[in-house]
């Protein structure tokens, strides 16, 4: 059920299902002040996380990558000053583009696919999990890429807020980290899950940056 109310669209909150009479432009109360979505954090607040994750969230479609999409945006006071998606550099030739006799003089191993079909990882076709087989990838990190197109620009990263949108990890690798770091950024904001590595998170804890996880069912 939607209705309007003056200038505001109104309707049921398909989170948390009943629980809230209504929602306004996604922003359920219960939802955001249920731990169980959201771990802290003011109602003002949660509404900008989750408006700059959206965004993070349609920029990762933008992604060329064959084995993920993400999607990061660098904030300073509310204000977007740079994005970023996973991908190849500007101007070479994509990775789905390259035989895999390429692949193979890199690797000096044989390939599981030899005949890799189009759309699959060059790194999969060697049967690499999740951050192994890196050599074989040229594809910069969304993070690494916004903070790129910052300096690209000659825009200050420092004390900005980094928002990172990737369904299947949290917090950014290790060497993002560190370039986080060293970029000033203050603070990550990112969603609910698995870490990509333990290393990275020890480092940001190190360096005073704050972290802020959200469940992807409020955005």
């Amino acid at each position: 059920m939607i209705s309007s109310i003056g200038k505001h669209i109104w309707e049921v909150c398909p989170h948390c299902k009943g629980e809230s009479k209504k929602w306004l432009r996604g922003t359920c109360p219960v939802c955001f002040l249920n731990p169980k979505y959201y771990k802290g954090g003011s109602m003002t607040q949660i509404a900008w996380d989750c408006y700059f994750l959206r965004v993070a969230k349609m920029i990762s479609t933008n992604s060329k990558c064959l084995s993920r999409k993400i999607g990061a945006v660098l904030v300073r006071d509310n204000s977007i000053i740079s994005t970023g998606y996973n991908g190849p550099a500007r101007g070479v030739v994509h990775c789905n583009d390259r035989p895999i006799d390429f692949y193979l003089s890199l690797d000096g191993a044989q390939a599981l696919i030899p005949d890799r079909e189009e759309g699959i990882c060059p790194r999969k076709a060697f049967n690499y999990r999740s951050g192994e087989g890196l050599h074989l990838c040229q594809a910069g990190h969304a993070e690494r890429n916004a903070l790129i197109q910052a300096g690209r620009n000659g825009i200050s990263t420092k004390d900005t807020v980094l928002y990172l949108y990737c369904e299947k990890t949290s917090l950014p690798c290790k060497d993002c980290c560190i370039e986080i770091i060293n970029a000033g950024v203050k603070e990550v904001v990112c969603l609910e899950g698995e870490y990509y590595d333990k290393y990275g998170k020890q480092l940001l804890e190190e360096a005073n940056i704050i972290t802020r996880k959200i469940d992807d069912k409020i955005l």
